[in-house]
């Protein structure tokens, strides 16, 4: 492969990371945001023992549970993208 075009994947790869890196940082923040409303409405639902505070809490869950899930995604996604960095950075030194 010509040391340019890997260079030019090299830094789309760089783009990316820094980008998905951005991302988890929000993710993060928002996940510690969801885990608290979802144990607060937990809560709640236990001592009013109403219906619709049940499904409040079952939604805060779903929510809880779907930004967990594309967080997992989001950081496969940026170990796919440093490995294929590493075997950038091998051709290019290589």
């Amino acid at each position: 492969m010509a040391k340019w075009l890997t260079e030019r994947r090299l830094s789309q790869v760089a783009t990316r990371l820094k980008s998905l890196r951005g991302e988890l940082a929000v993710i993060d923040e928002q996940l510690l945001q969801f885990t608290d409303d979802a144990d607060e409405l937990s809560l709640r639902a236990l001592m009013s023992e109403t219906p619709m505070a049940a499904h409040e809490s079952n939604e805060a869950r779903k929510h809880l549970a779907a930004m967990r899930k594309h967080r997992a995604h989001i950081l496969a996604e940026i170990d796919e993208l440093e490995q294929s960095q590493d075997r950038l950075l091998d051709q290019l030194t290589g």
